[in-house]
């Protein structure tokens, strides 16, 4: 996989994506209209102990480590390789409600990013 983006949701909590291989790793970038770097987060997994964990890094004020590392645990645990995920979503006056639409929305970028994975790695 080279280079991959897709959108969910939409209006105020419209998420992007966009995936790009680096040798056998994903670095992965979550972010909506007002995109900024919030967070990033390394998830690797271990093939002898069939485990995934994950080291988060926030910037000051910011509060993407939750998107940041939910994520990077979903796709490296999924696809049994080491990602990092920068996340940079920002809404101003952002609702309790938005906030469940966005991580929804961003699972199923992710549910998404898996399965193309998936697909390529049989076709290789």
């Amino acid at each position: 996989m080279v280079e991959y983006e897709l959108t969910k949701g939409k209006g105020r909590v419209r998420i992007h994506a966009t995936v790009n291989s680096m040798g056998s790793d994903l670095v992965v970038r979550i972010y909506n209209r007002n995109a900024h770097i919030g967070a990033v987060a390394i998830g690797d997994y271990d093939c002898e102990q069939e485990r995934a964990s994950v080291s988060v890094i926030t910037r000051l004020g910011h509060k993407d480590d939750a998107l940041a590392g939910e994520a990077a645990y979903l796709l490296s645990k999924s696809i049994k390789r080491a990602v990092c995920v920068i996340a940079g979503v920002h809404l101003d006056n952002i609702t309790s409600e938005e906030i469940d639409k966005i991580l929804a929305n961003t699972r199923s970028a992710i549910s998404e990013i898996v399965d193309v994975c998936n697909q390529q790695k049989h076709v290789n």
